[in-house]
């Protein structure tokens, strides 16, 4: 560009930002205007390419070479882009705490069914199928990839299972879009993965982000346990959030929250209007065992004649298993297992307090913290077991709404706050 004066139009089209950004730039100091006479601002195009080659913080890239535009303003409602969605706990976590879905994709048939029935639209296609220019510019992208091959409840192969390198695939959506934020949620076994190459994966995950396009994140990672966070469940997951630098803010998780009402006692007392029906009948083995299996107890508990043989081999040998405690029944005022996707007796606590039977869907549901009227039986999804899977495997609803809204007041109402 040659030297000449442009208005803040001009100026905003060439930099891809918009007109209040222009002012705001102009009202700081970072990019230097005059005004001619009782005129409006008008900015030299040589101080315009300085400020493109000298800002490292701001600096907006030309689409033209394949690279994003960083957006400084942030809309009302911040836009989420999610990846990974699942049937949408995480999403609707952050919808309650103020955000707006631009879009979600899952490729998973049942959970897609859920998810639009209560949520709208869902990219239904492979992760790998989608391109960047196909999804729509956001402020925070949440990607709850592929668990299982970092889960103890799946095969623990990791990197080396095709899934537990999806997350490749957020990083190419992120390096064009560059949101403002990044929520990436996992199980804990990721903490104790090696990436390809030996190095810790969540280490890498973190520089991944940290260096992106140039530009990059404040990253801080975290094991939580959801019940810290108003979730009636011992669930630990790791949680990475990631600023994007120039914003100056790195996040904090919030406090810890009192643990008071999330036994079993009140979840499980359902509302008489609240279908509460279904559920996924136990073999005649399980159904035998558990009727020794007293409230608070386990497998333990058992007599041994009763027991199925695999299990009486366990029990003989019980140095070789680690004592493992399948079969848990927990008490009405104790705070529930994690809810897995399997919904086996022998892997998570599934069996009532003292009904003899599994969790009803809906019973499930609420220790995952959806609300009651949150549909998961659909045209496409009347698998029962799929309704326990992809339950299972959500995000619960109101930890994603905590991790949301302190998201929302550290970043998106701080900028807000500095405009």
């Amino acid at each position: 560009m040659g030297t000449e004066l442009l208005t803040v139009s001009q100026t905003a089209q060439y930099l891809q930002l918009s007109e209040k950004t222009i002012r705001r730039m102009i009202g700081n100091g970072s990019l230097p205007a005059s005004k001619l006479g009782n005129h409006s601002w008008r900015i030299r195009s040589c101080d315009v390419d300085e400020y493109v080659s000298n800002s490292h913080q701001n600096k907006p890239m030309s689409n033209n070479a394949g690279s994003p535009v960083l957006e400084l303003e942030t809309p009302e409602h911040p836009r989420l882009i999610s990846l990974f969605s699942g049937c949408g706990g995480m999403d609707l976590g952050f919808k309650k705490a103020g955000f707006d879905i631009v879009f979600a994709n899952d490729f998973d048939s049942d959970a897609q069914a859920i998810y639009s029935l209560n949520l709208g639209n869902i990219d239904r296609r492979d992760i790998l199928s989608v391109g960047e220019d196909e999804i729509p510019d956001g402020d925070i992208l949440t990607a709850g990839f592929p668990c299982q091959p970092f889960s103890n409840a799946g095969n623990r192969k990791g990197v080396h299972d095709s899934r537990g390198m999806l997350y490749k695939e957020c990083l190419r959506i992120i390096r064009k879009k560059m949101p403002k934020v990044i929520v990436f949620e996992n199980v804990k076994g990721l903490l104790s993965t090696k990436y390809i190459d030996g190095r810790n994966l969540a280490e890498v995950i973190v520089e991944d982000l940290s260096g992106m396009n140039g530009i990059g994140y404040n990253v801080v990672h975290q094991l939580v346990n959801a019940s810290d966070y108003g979730v009636p469940q011992n669930r630990q997951r790791v949680l990475f959030v990631g600023v994007r630098k120039d914003l100056g803010i790195t996040f904090e998780f919030p406090r810890k929250q009192s643990k008071d009402n999330l036994t079993l006692r009140h979840i499980l007392n359902v509302p008489s209007e609240v279908a509460n029906n279904v559920d996924w009948s136990l073999s005649p083995q399980a159904l035998d065992m558990i009727k020794y299996i007293p409230e608070g107890g386990s497998w333990k508990d058992v007599p041994y004649e009763h027991l199925a043989p695999r299990f009486q081999r366990i029990r003989d040998n019980m140095k070789k298993y680690h004592s493992p405690n399948f079969y848990r029944r927990f008490s009405r005022d104790e705070i529930c297992g994690t809810m897995t996707a399997s919904a086996q007796p022998e892997n998570c606590g599934i069996i009532h307090p003292y009904e003899n039977r599994r969790f009803t869907v809906r019973e499930v549901a609420r220790i995952q913290t959806f609300p009651d009227d949150f549909n998961f039986l659909t045209d496409t999804a009347r698998n029962i077991t799929a309704m326990y899977k992809v339950i299972g495997n959500a995000v619960p609803v109101t930890l994603a709404y905590n991790i949301a809204s302190a998201i929302m007041e550290q970043v998106f109402k701080e900028q807000g706050n500095k405009k």
